[in-house]
């Protein structure tokens, strides 16, 4: 198969040349086109005879085989970065979400803690106040008791001034029955 195609090289080759076209004669060692037709016919049954096309294509075939085997790998990594980013995507936003609630949180806690805070600052003043007034009240009616007190020390010793000089002793005596007397009414 491969002689016919060498061979129709060959005469397509003759056939096309200038020298042919001139009627020069073309078949002589100093004619340089035939030198170089020659030449190339030879190279070309050389290149035939050692399977050269073949050997190109297979090489050709295992490099394109090896280009789409490293797109197939690049396209592979490519996807696995996309899927690894959606997962770190995926995982900062729930770690936002997770921040957003432990802010919310505290900031509830903060509130319900100055809340808390404020209740027990009014409770402590309302407590300080009403230990206050009960103070006043107290020292107010210790106020009272002491006046009415010495009132009464200046009333009685007043009175036993004027009963000592105006009145006689059975008079007195008198005095003092009715004075029991009115005590214990009182302390019943």
């Amino acid at each position: 198969m491969r002689k016919p195609i060498i061979a129709l090289s060959v005469l397509a080759a003759l056939a096309a040349t200038p020298a042919a076209a001139a009627g020069d004669v073309f078949f002589s060692l100093n004619n340089t086109d035939f030198i170089v037709l020659l030449a190339f016919v030879l190279f070309i049954a050389v290149l035939l005879y050692f399977n050269v096309p073949t050997l190109l294509g297979k090489m050709l075939d295992k490099r394109a085989e090896g280009i789409q085997s490293e797109l197939d790998e690049a396209r592979t990594i490519r996807e696995e970065a996309q899927s690894l980013l959606a997962s770190y995507e995926r995982k900062q936003r729930e770690v936002q979400d997770q921040a957003d609630r432990i802010v919310a949180q505290a900031r509830e806690d903060a509130r319900a803690a100055a809340d808390d805070a404020k209740r027990d600052l009014d409770r402590s003043i309302e407590r300080r106040l009403q230990a206050a007034e009960d103070q006043i009240a107290s020292a107010e009616a210790s106020a009272v008791d002491e006046v009415r007190n010495r009132a009464i020390d200046v009333a009685v010793a007043a009175a036993r001034e004027v009963v000592s000089r105006e009145i006689s002793d059975a008079k007195r005596a008198e005095l003092i029955d009715q004075s029991i007397e009115t005590v214990n009414q009182r302390l019943n």
